[in-house]
């Protein structure tokens, strides 16, 4: 099992098997996201589509979800909360 330490988690964790995005962006997130990270995303990016009815046909969305993938790994402010949700205790 290969390993990597999570910059969303900040521990050592297993790694994810390939880049799970295309070009630069994916080769970072390879380099330093693991794979309980990589699920921490997916969960917000699912809840952002929903919350925010995002058409995932339109560039702008696209964007918007790749610049917010930015800042939920490598960024200290992190990416957009979700409106509306509340995390149950």
């Amino acid at each position: 099992m290969n390993t990597v330490q999570c910059v969303k988690l900040n521990q050592e964790l297993e790694a994810l098997d390939r880049a799970p995005y295309p070009g630069e962006l994916g080769k970072r997130i390879l380099a330093g996201v693991s794979k309980q990270g990589w699920q921490l995303w997916l969960d917000h990016q699912t809840m952002l589509i929903n919350e925010n009815n995002l058409n995932m046909l339109d560039e702008k969305a696209q964007s918007y979800l790749k610049e917010q993938m930015e800042k939920f790994f490598f960024s200290e402010q992190g990416a957009d909360d979700i409106q509306g949700y509340t995390p149950s205790n």
